[in-house]
């Protein structure tokens, strides 16, 4: 962190600055880039968010989930869902082994009674049914939910536009 300037000093540099046209251009010039680099820069929510939509374009890519989510389904048998979700799930998978590493949230066998310390974290475990009381609890592990141990994106280059999750596909003859 800076010093303050004693007021003798900047009395002597406001003089200066009184006398010499040349050094108050400087300085105002200065405090023309100060003030921008205070503005705040306003970043395009798809820029914002472009790992989110390059996951989602990867699951496109490779499970077609986007065509599976936004089609109805209510139609279809029960077989041609299972043979769709089959694809979705195949692809699906293959993108999250490929960007994520995942653990899971909390150790034990799904099924299994566990203590639950005072001071657990709440962003990690949820307590459902009836919760009263103060830690310890006891409770029955329903799913070991999942963390991401390891994260790997691909960079986002600004030629890109994270935008297109999946471009039109135009056959020719």
């Amino acid at each position: 962190m800076r010093e303050p300037i004693p007021f003798m000093d900047r009395l002597k540099l406001a003089w200066r600055v009184l006398i010499d046209a040349m050094l108050a251009a400087d300085v105002e010039d200065g405090l023309k880039l100060l003030e921008k680099s205070k503005t705040k820069v306003t970043i395009p929510p798809e820029r914002l968010h472009a790992s989110g939509l390059m996951l989602l374009a990867a699951l496109q890519r490779e499970g077609r989930l986007v065509d599976f989510l936004q089609q109805d389904v209510a139609s279809f048998s029960d077989e041609d869902v299972g043979a769709a979700a089959r694809v979705v799930h195949t692809g699906s998978r293959k993108v999250i082994q490929q960007f994520f590493r995942l653990e899971a949230a909390m150790n034990g066998s799904e099924g299994n009674t566990i203590t639950v310390p005072a001071g657990f974290d709440a962003q990690r475990i949820r307590l459902t049914g009836n919760v009263s009381g103060q830690p310890p609890f006891k409770g029955t592990l329903k799913h070991h939910g999942w963390v991401a141990s390891e994260v790997k994106m691909p960079a986002i280059f600004d030629s890109m536009d994270p935008r297109v999750v999946a471009p039109a596909e135009v056959e020719l003859p």
